[in-house]
C-alpha cells in the first residue's frame, strides 16, 4: 500500500499547442479511493497512464509512496491495471490469464494457483477458473481481468473505464462489487470514468477536470453541495444542476417575480468583481412549487401567476418515486430549459405551468464572469 503524488504533473503530446494535463496536483492517501472524472478529452485517461508509465512526464513529478517514478519503466512502478476491453489473452484459461503475470515473474507454481484460487473466490471466479474467455459473460471477464490485478498484490489499482462496456444493469452491480472489494483490500486506487454516477457512488473523493486542468478535488457530498465553479456546478448531479443568470437586486437577487434573499457579503463580493449579474444555481431537489393555504400546490401555481417563476411543462419524466419537470422560462428575456423534482403521486400535465421558487438556503452563487463560486 502506498500514497500517489502528482506534482504539477504535465503531459503536452508531440505537435501539441496546449498540454493535455496541465499541473496536475493531487495528494491520494493511502488505501484511498480516487476518482478522476470528466467528458471526453478532459485529460483523465492521460493522468491515469501517466501514473502507469504509459505516457511521458513532461513537467513535475509523480510519487508513489516515497519513491519517484516519473521516469520509471511500468514495470518497476508496482502498479495493475484493469483495462476497459478488459485485454484478456484469448486461448489462456481463467486461471491462466489471473496468474499469468506471477507466472512471467517468475512465481512457482504452487504459490500461483494459491494466490489465483484466493482472488477467484473473493470474485466469486472459482467455478470458472478453467474456462476460456469466451465462455463467460462481460461482467464475468471484467471480474477476471480484476482478479490478474489482485493477484499481483500491487501498491496501487488503476482502473480505466473499467465499467463501460456492461451493460446498465450489470454496471451498476460491478460499480457496487468493486468499491466494496477494494475497501475490504485496502489498496490505494485509482479510478477513471466520464460517467459522474460512478464517481460520486464509488469514490472516497472526486477529481473533476475539464481541459487537463483540475476544477476540484473533494469527497462526493461536498463536491454536491459545494461545488467550486460553473463547470464543476453544471457536471457533477443528475439530472445537472439548474443555473440561470439573474439581476442584483436589494437584499437578493431577481428571480421571476420574487426576490431570493443572498448573503449580503456574497452580493457584496459580486459588485467588487464589478458584476451586475449574478448566476444562480439550484438543484432539481430544491425547488418548491408555490403553495397556498388550501389549495393544493399545482393548482395553486397554475392559478397564482404573480408568484415565484412561471415554468411551462415541457415532459415529465416519472422514475417511480420521483418525478422530473423538463420544462422553459423567460429570464431577462431569454427561454431557459429548468428541471424540477416534484412530487410523483401529483404529476402536473404536459403544457401547464408551475409557479417555483428555490427553497430558502438551497441556491449556489457564482461570478457572471469567472464562474468561480460565490456563496459559502
Amino acid at each position: 500500500m502506498a500514497t500517489v503524488t502528482y506534482d504539477k504533473a504535465t503531459r503536452v503530446y508531440p505537435g501539441a499547442d496546449t498540454p493535455a494535463v496541465d499541473q496536475l496536483d493531487i495528494q491520494i492517501e493511502d488505501g484511498e479511493f480516487l476518482v478522476l472524472v470528466g467528458p471526453s478529452g478532459c485529460g483523465k485517461s492521460t493522468s491515469l497512464r501517466m501514473l502507469a508509465g504509459l505516457e511521458d512526464v513532461n513537467g513535475g513529478s509523480i510519487h508513489i509512496g516515497d519513491r519517484d517514478v516519473t521516469h520509471l519503466p511500468p514495470k518497476d512502478r508496482d502498479i495493475a491495471m484493469v483495462f476497459q476491453n478488459y485485454a484478456l489473452y484469448p486461448h489462456m484459461t481463467v486461471a491462466q490469464n489471473m496468474g499469468f503475470a506471477l507466472k512471467i515473474a517468475g512465481v512457482n507454481k504452487t504459490d500461483i494457483r494459491t494466490k489465483v484460487e484466493e482472488a477467484a473466490k473473493i470474485l466469486d471466479l472459482t467455478e470458472y477458473l478453467d474456462r476460456k474467455p469466451k465462455a463467460l459473460s462481460g461482467g464475468q471477464r471484467q471480474r477476471v481481468a480484476m482478479g490478474r490485478a489482485i493477484v499481483r498484490e500491487p501498491q496501487v489499482f488503476l482502473m480505466d473505464e473499467p465499467l463501460s462496456n456492461l451493460d446498465a444493469k450489470l454496471r451498476v452491480q460491478t460499480r457496487t462489487q468493486i468499491a466494496g472489494l477494494q475497501r475490504r483490500l485496502g489498496v490505494t486506487t485509482v479510478y477513471v470514468t466520464h460517467d459522474q454516477v460512478e464517481a460520486m457512488t464509488m469514490g472516497d473523493r472526486v477529481a473533476v477536470l475539464k481541459d487537463g486542468l483540475l476544477q476540484q478535488v473533494d469527497s462526493p457530498r461536498n463536491m454536491y453541495d459545494k461545488p467550486a465553479n460553473l463547470f464543476v456546478a453544471g457536471f457533477i448531479g443528475s439530472p445537472a444542476m439548474n443555473l440561470v443568470e439573474v439581476p442584483i437586486t436589494d437584499g437578493g437577487v431577481k428571480f421571476g417575480n420574487s426576490v431570493v434573499p443572498i448573503e449580503r457579503s456574497t452580493l457584496t463580493e459580486a459588485q467588487d468583481k464589478g458584476d451586475s449579474n449574478v448566476v444562480v444555481g439550484c438543484r432539481p431537489e430544491h425547488f418548491r412549487v408555490v403553495d397556498g393555504d388550501t389549495e393544493s400546490a399545482l393548482a395553486k401555481a397554475d392559478k397564482d401567476a404573480s408568484a415565484g417563476l412561471a415554468v411551462t411543462v415541457n415532459v415529465v419524466e416519472e422514475t417511480g418515486a420521483d418525478a422530473y419537470v423538463f420544462g422553459t422560462a423567460e429570464f431577462n428575456g431569454e427561454v431557459k430549459d429548468l428541471v424540477i423534482r416534484v412530487d410523483s403521486r401529483h404529476v402536473p400535465e404536459k403544457g401547464s405551468k408551475l409557479n417555483i421558487e428555490p427553497k430558502p438556503g438551497e441556491t449556489h452563487v457564482f461570478a457572471a464572469g469567472s464562474g468561480e463560486r460565490l456563496s459559502d
